[in-house]
């Protein structure tokens, strides 16, 4: 078969650096006991990569207690324990247009079953939420703030330190979704005034999927909404309320967890900066190739500043699941179709009205000649809708 043109790198990281690979092998043939268990060496080294992996990731957030680094399955499992764990009934949450079902949905229960309020701050015709518009929606109740740091559509990174700051200043949780930023961009709580931080593995930190997490910062605090076992101090009927046991449950994915410490080294080998550098140049060629393309229309990719490489687009005339089965079939390019887990996004946009849109996502390990290929691909449909 003729090797496709990844491009829904947004989705899931594809392909993975060959070290992960590598060491995800090598690492469950060796290793692949359950960590921290009992006391015997294989169940010793595992543990002990657990707890790199912890530290190294809670690094990337500049943490600054290695234990309130808490594993869990994907971001939006870490967004669920954050969610469900910080509000309750008479509460009253804010967050954005721009997110993922990974927050809305979370919310939309609280709101259901719990009579949580929430409100939401729209983005601009570029792409942006207004940090000034969030001390408008502060109440007396407010116990929440969640922003998703770069969106999943559009690519646009938010204003977060901004947001942080009045958030700080009420004192008031201030949540952040990494799930596209991290790997690609600095997020550092300290920096960006974040109070807990939710990230996932498989997308830009390139490790396999079903690990994630979350990070917390000293001095708040989320309520358990679980119950299990630990492995440690099993006497204790009630689930332990120290971290990180208080949000890890159970045995944890340690084949994933030596993944993501695979996909950390080489984030820190090749450097963040060269990979987000390395990206947005093609995103630049992606959106210069485009956008004087007759019936194609881009959405919030004008200025590329605070961008990452994630670009949305539509061919008139074409819903998006068609353009993105003509690209597969007739290209071999890869890309994402529909409204990306994200309604609100489409609903602002308009476009929820022709079910979504084509999605490119860039990844580290796309080249010029994909772009020009999928450039060309554009083109050539976009035309053969004028004949």
């Amino acid at each position: 078969m003729e090797k496709i043109i990844y491009l829904d790198n947004g989705a899931t990281s594809f392909p993975k650096p060959e070290e992960v690979y590598e060491f995800m092998d090598s690492f469950y043939r060796e290793f692949g006991v359950s960590p921290g268990r009992s006391g015997y060496d294989l169940c010793m080294e595992a543990g002990e990569l657990v707890e790199i992996t912890r530290a190294m990731m809670a690094k990337f957030f500049n943490g600054k207690d290695t234990n309130r680094l808490c594993f869990s399955y994907n971001s939006t499992d870490a967004l669920n324990l954050i969610i469900n764990g910080m509000l309750k009934e008479g509460d009253h949450a804010v967050t954005t247009t721009i997110e993922h079902n990974s927050v809305l949905r979370p919310l939309y229960h609280q709101y259901k079953y719990n009579g949580v309020e929430v409100d939401y701050v729209p983005f601009d015709d570029k792409g942006f939420v207004d940090p000034d518009d969030f001390p408008k929606k502060f109440k007396k109740n407010t116990k929440l703030v969640v922003v998703n740091h770069a969106s999943n559509v559009i690519g646009t990174i938010q204003p977060i330190k901004e947001i942080g700051k009045y958030c700080r200043e009420r004192g008031i949780p201030f949540v952040v979704d990494s799930s596209q930023s991290v790997g690609k961009i600095p997020v550092d709580i300290e920096e960006l005034n974040v109070d807990v931080v939710a990230f996932t593995g498989h997308k830009s930190l390139l490790g396999p999927t079903g690990i994630g997490g979350l990070y917390v910062r000293e001095g708040i605090e989320i309520r358990h909404t679980r119950a299990g076992g630990t492995g440690v101090r099993s006497a204790v009927k009630t689930h332990l309320f120290e971290y990180p046991y208080r949000l890890e449950y159970g045995t944890m994915n340690t084949v994933g967890v030596a993944g993501l410490h695979a996909g950390l080294k080489w984030i820190e080998k090749k450097g963040l900066n060269n990979i987000h550098e390395h990206e947005m140049k093609l995103t630049t060629m992606l959106r210069d190739g485009l956008r004087d393309i007759e019936n194609v229309t881009l959405y919030c990719q004008d200025d590329l500043k605070s961008h990452i490489g994630i670009f949305p687009l539509n061919i008139d005339g074409l819903e998006a699941l068609n353009t993105g089965t003509i690209l597969d079939v007739d290209y071999n390019i890869a890309s994402r179709t529909g409204l990306h887990c994200a309604p609100l996004v489409h609903e602002q946009l308009g476009t929820d009205k022709i079910h979504g849109a084509v999605r490119f996502g860039i990844g580290p390990f796309n080249t010029e000649e994909h772009i020009k290929t999928a450039v060309e691909a554009v083109k050539e449909i976009a035309e053969s809708r004028k004949k």
